[in-house]
């Protein structure tokens, strides 16, 4: 048997640091959630994975209309419900029954592909998945941050999206497996997603608490009732509505998952099947990245990680344009700096909200971002599948990534600005 001193004594050394103490405020309610979305992002990744195979490369859709569908899954139905779960979550101080309701609407949406083939009804239903995903994720991020000492934020939620990150690498892992073993049999596909969602809703349901919010005193004071007013009365905050225009923004200039991987599978001339595996890598790092970035971001500032993070985008879009053919070793290192990219960004713009928020509005709040977010990834979408359709997948890109560029330029000096006050987001 191998000796396991080394281990002890590397706990000791963690448990000693700063990094470590931050780790070991992470609350047991943040572990559950991350690991209810770890099963529901096993459910999620299998349908997202194989969706540009299934419209683009099997439906035989233009990047046009792919771009529209994209959109909807990645961005509008999102943004459509997300604030109103909000203010219901916080008029309620019912985050954890508001989020159940969005997984359990996801879970459903699972079993409803089983029953329709025709082109209006799978969108129908897409929407409505991720509509729950927008009921869910405001809830379910403001729990994590209201069960978490704020100087550990973005700790917590690095720990959560590593989890949510396993997932995302073993959803897009079993759907290469099925379509392997049953090819083209999406049925089977939906059938094990619906399982997968409903172990995470029970994960959910018998391993969280509710919470209830407790009194602080940020830069936003809640209102006695939170409001559709309210909630957006927070925009008149500076540093707050700084946050959103830059969430959106950087959204904006960000190419979605499906685009990218299609250019990739074209770069290197892999088989279409064995596009699953594009979202298997870049979980991997993602996984693998996350926390350590979560630590750095805690201990050496948010707003210099973010900003690091989004930069490794425009040298992915570089690197995509500059290859007529990719390799393995290409594809690899296009997916461990996809990985690196959402370590270094993906819980951080949510830290950074759930810092500037009162817990009476915290959920309000965060909803706010998440839409933000989410009609950015929407114009993003519908933006590049109009542009590769009009002048070419290259086109689209160069574009994206000079836009990107320009957004940086200005996140950078108006986050600056964000930084200045008392807390540090």
């Amino acid at each position: 048997m191998y000796r396991l001193d080394w281990l002890e004594q590397l706990k000791l050394r963690l448990t000693a640091s700063p990094s470590g103490r931050m780790l070991t405020q992470v609350s047991p309610v943040v572990w559950a959630l991350g690991f209810t979305s770890l099963l529901t992002d096993v459910s999620t990744e299998m349908v997202n994975s194989v969706l540009p195979l299934y419209l683009v490369l099997h439906r035989h859709m233009s990047p046009l209309q792919y771009g529209v569908i994209d959109g909807l899954y990645n961005g509008f139905a999102i943004a459509a419900l997300s604030l109103g779960a909000g203010i219901l979550a916080d008029r309620w101080q019912r985050q954890k029954e508001v989020a159940g309701t969005g997984y359990a609407l996801s879970a459903i949406c699972k079993l409803a592909l089983l029953f329709t083939a025709t082109w209006g009804w799978i969108t129908l239903i897409i929407g409505l998945d991720r509509a729950g995903k927008g009921m869910r994720a405001a809830p379910r991020d403001a729990l994590i941050s209201l069960s978490t000492p704020q100087p550990a934020l973005a700790t917590a939620f690095a720990v959560h999206r590593g989890l949510d990150a396993g997932g995302a690498l073993f959803g897009p892992l079993l759907a290469f497996a099925l379509l392997a073993v049953f090819p083209v049999s999406f049925d089977i596909m939906w059938a094990t997603s619906f399982v997968f969602a409903i172990f995470g809703l029970a994960v959910l349901w018998l391993m969280v608490p509710s919470h209830r919010a407790r009194v602080e005193r940020p830069e936003v004071a809640p209102a006695s009732l939170p409001t559709l007013r309210a909630s957006f009365a927070l925009c008149a905050a500076p540093r707050f509505r700084g946050l959103l225009l830059c969430a959106f923004l950087l959204a904006l200039a960000t190419v979605s998952d499906g685009m990218l991987y299609l250019m990739l599978q074209k770069r290197s001339e892999t088989p279409a099947n064995m596009l699953p595996l594009f979202y298997v890598g870049t979980a991997s790092f993602y996984m693998l990245f996350s926390l350590p970035v979560g630590l750095l971001a805690d201990r050496y500032g948010r707003t210099r990680v973010l900003l690091a993070g989004f930069a490794l985008l425009p040298l992915i879009y570089l690197g995509i344009l500059a290859g007529p053919f990719f390799g393995v070793f290409d594809v690899a290192l296009t997916l461990a700096l996809m990985g690196l990219y959402y370590a270094g960004t993906e819980g951080l713009l949510i830290a950074m909200g759930s810092a500037l928020v009162a817990p009476g509005l915290r959920t309000s709040g965060l909803a706010l971002v998440g839409t933000a977010i989410g009609l950015g990834k929407m114009g993003s979408s519908v933006l590049f599948g109009a542009i590769w359709g009009a002048t070419g997948s290259d086109a689209a890109m160069l574009t994206f990534c000079l836009a990107m560029i320009a957004v940086l330029l200005f996140t950078a000096r108006r986050l600056r600005g964000l930084s200045t006050g008392t807390t540090d987001v």
